[in-house]
């Protein structure tokens, strides 16, 4: 005489309960992980942030070569001379009225 239990087997409860924590997992690891949606937002906003700095230090580059070539001994550039002597030595004319 066999009594019939109507609880469902154990096998098959570890089945579905292992199935459903990775399912979990991967869908976590999908979402937050190190190669996940969020990281990849973050990948590009960085990237993104990086050209910017770059085209900025690219601009101020070409700025300094120039200044250096409007100051170079082939090609003076008196007005950006006297720019210079009078930021970096302080020159002013007896003319001038400088105001701080």
């Amino acid at each position: 005489m066999n009594i019939p239990t109507s609880r469902p087997a154990i096998g098959a409860s570890l089945y579905f309960a292992l199935a459903f924590s990775l399912s979990v997992y991967f869908t976590f690891a999908a979402v937050q992980g190190d190669y996940g949606v969020f990281r990849q937002v973050q990948i590009q906003a960085e990237a993104e942030a990086l050209r910017s700095e770059r085209d900025r230090i690219a601009a101020e580059l070409a700025d300094m070569e120039n200044r250096t070539r409007r100051l170079s001994d082939s090609y003076l550039d008196l007005d950006l001379l006297d720019e210079q002597a009078r930021s970096v030595l302080g020159y002013v004319r007896a003319d001038e009225i400088v105001i701080r």
